[in-house]
Order: C-alpha cells, then structure tokens, then sequence
C-alpha cells in the first residue's frame, strides 16, 4: 500500500484583506487549516511621515504626526507637542493641561470604540460596529465643534491649543458621558457572556507576560497578562498624578482577556473625563504667555506693529528650538507612544521618530498564531489592535 504523504500549502492573507486593519500582509503556511508559520510583511502603507517632517517648520509636524496613528491622532500630536515644549522648557497652564487630558481620553475611547466594532465585526457579531459607530459619532462632533475637523482636529498645538473652547462645549461633552456609561453596558450585554464569542476568543493568542515584555509590548495586550504598567500611572504628566482612576488588568493574556481590558479602560477613561470637565472653566487661557511661540492675540495684531510683525514672523519663519533632543511617552490608544526629537537649532526639526505601539505588536504574530486555526489569526490581529498608520510611518 502507498504511504500517504502531504505537504503544506502557502497562502498571502492581505494586504487587501479586510481583517488584516489595512495593509498588512500574512504569509501563511498551513497544514489544512493549521498555522505552520507566518510571515508578516508591512510597508505597504509607508508614507514617509517621519522623513517628512525634517522638511517642515516645528509647527508644521502637527498635522503630520496625526495621521500616523489615525485612530489615535490626537495623542499623536500630544506626544510631539510635549516633546518639542521641553526642548523649548515650556510649562502649560493648568487649564490647557486638563483640556489636553480630556481630549486624549476621548481619543481613547473612540479608538476603542473602532477596535470593538471591527473586532466583534470580524469574529461574526457584526451589528456590534454600527453600535460603535454611533457612539463614535458623536465623539467626532466635537472634534468638529472644537476644530471644524472630525478626523484630524490638530487641536493641540506647540505651546497649547489652537484656540479657545466653543460655546456649547461643555455641554456636548457632558452628554456623551452621561450617556457613553450605558452604552458600554449595551456592549458588554452583546459581548461578554455571549457563548460564541467566547468560544472565539478564550484561550486564543496566549501571550505570557514574560513574552510580551520581550517582544515589547504595552498597552491593553501587556496589561492582559497582569502588568499594570500605564504610563499615566508610572510617569506622569499632564497632572495624571492628580486624577482618580484605576488602571485595569486581566491575566489570562488570550484575546477575551484583550478584550475585557480595553472595555475596563473605556469605563476609567470615563472616570478621567468626568473629573477633567469639571476642572475647566468654560472659557479661559488656552496656551501659554511665550511670544516665541504663541501668536500674539488678534485684537493687538490689528492694532499694534509690534504684534503684528510678531505674528507674521511666527506665521512665516515659525520659530526655532533650543539644540538638543527629547523623548517623551504618553500612553495612547495602543499603549506607550512615544515621540524623540532631534533639533539642531534650527526652524525645523532635524528628526522626529516615533515610538508606534503597533510595530511592537506585529513581531509577535508569527509566535501567537502558530498552530493554531486561520480564523484564529483574524482574532489575534483584531484583539492587538493594529494600525498599519502606525507602523508603516
């Protein structure tokens, strides 16, 4: 009788696939529908934005380091305007840093709101990202109210903000927090005890704590394995340190326990935003009293020469930053995001690297999903939470 004998068969999962969060590209190699190995490829998105930035006036970047990560585009900006304001050596009032606090945790949790919507969507509940959607919509209104932008406010500048909070601010805020709390509930009613979902995600994509340390990981994914590294919590800034929060752990370390962690850190963030809106006063300073860096108000543009070429100076030239460089993490959406500046002096910065939560997460694919089944991988990537913007810079 002829020995039966078999081979593995390679298969290119993306870039184009729907489950892969953009352009990621899985070379797989499988045994019937076992993961032999996996091979990723990344670069299909890259934009150049880091290159891109050396050409720009420091003022400039702004925009740029948005649409790296541009789910998290606001911590984005953060993370680069705080690193460029310790060159300068610029501290900011207490009210642009509780606005800044605010911003950025309702940036986390309407890129959480993205990641759960796309992540059930893809292990088969898919009503669940038209109920993400919604809420997130309503997040994307005061990006709008605040700045005229849904996606890329860039809000947040060198020195402070853009301008002035709008009427009606507080008020917008105020009633997503009020109602986000129950939505949240709704969620986890579909979600959390939902036995086909659980099937899907428990004891799937085990990272152990010690493997996700060495490969670098943060965020939700490290937090899943019991650290409670956050560093708002071990590095603070923004005032952090004066906020009411926990920071939320499981230890399985499997994409349920992903899950449960990002859901936890959408009810704190809640808790922060809540506890910042009550801090800022409607209307007030909005950025900090340095002319080098901040445009001397309209109304003494228009009525004195000193403003007025002060103003165009800054419009024109931009402004320069002290020799040095800076590194300076905040914990984004997907973890620690760190931004390291180079200036030699100049208008520009001579460069801008970020440190990209995402990249981190992709190295450990091939380790994660290894034997076990494909619709096990559309999983793990879902539950990791990758924004191919954030890696391919």
């Amino acid at each position: 009788m002829a020995e039966l004998r078999t081979e593995t068969m390679t298969v290119n999962m993306g870039p184009q696939h729907p489950s892969t969060h953009g352009v990621l590209r899985l070379v797989l190699e499988l045994d019937g529908e076992v993961i032999q190995s996996v091979m990723p490829t990344i670069g299909y998105l890259h934009t150049g934005i880091e290159k891109t930035a050396e050409q720009k006036k420091w003022q400039q970047v702004i925009p740029l380091v948005e649409r790296m990560d541009y789910l998290g585009a606001q911590s984005n900006s953060l993370a680069y305007a705080m690193a460029v304001e310790k060159l300068l050596g610029l501290e900011m009032p207490g009210r642009v840093k509780d606005i800044r606090v605010l911003i950025a945790e309702l940036q986390r949790i309407a890129s959480h709101l993205i990641w759960l919507g796309t992540h059930a969507m893809e292990i088969g509940a898919v009503s669940m990202l038209f109920y993400a959607i919604r809420e997130r919509e309503l997040l994307l209104n005061i990006n709008e109210l605040i700045a005229g932008f849904r996606f890329f406010p860039s809000y947040i500048r060198i020195g402070g903000l853009r301008e002035d909070l709008p009427r009606g601010f507080h008020e917008s805020v105020n009633a997503f927090l009020d109602r986000f709390p129950a939505k949240i509930d709704e969620f986890e009613g579909l979600l959390t005890k939902n036995d086909i979902f659980r099937r899907r995600t428990q004891g799937v994509g085990v990272i152990t704590q010690d493997d996700a340390m060495n490969w670098g990981l943060v965020g939700p994914i490290l937090r899943a394995t019991g650290s409670d590294y956050d560093v708002r919590r071990y590095f603070p800034y923004l005032g952090y340190e004066t906020y009411t929060f926990n920071i939320p752990t499981a230890s399985e370390g499997d994409v349920y326990a992903r899950y449960r962690v990002r859901i936890a850190e959408m009810r704190e963030s809640v808790k922060i935003c809540k506890q910042a809106i009550s801090r800022i006063t409607p209307s007030g300073v909005w950025a900090c009293d340095d002319p080098r860096v901040v445009p001397p108000p309209k109304d003494k543009v228009y009525s004195e020469m000193e403003a007025l070429i002060q103003h165009f100076l800054i419009y024109s030239q931009g402004f320069t930053v002290p020799a040095g460089e800076a590194y300076v993490p905040i914990e984004g959406p997907r973890g620690e995001h760190g931004t390291y500046i180079v200036s030699d002096g100049t208008n520009r910065p001579w460069r801008v690297k970020m440190r990209a939560p995402s990249f981190m997460a992709i190295q450990s694919l091939p380790a994660v999903v290894r034997g076990g089944l494909i619709a096990d991988v559309v999983a793990v990537i879902g539950s990791t939470d990758v924004v191919m913007g954030d890696c391919d810079r």
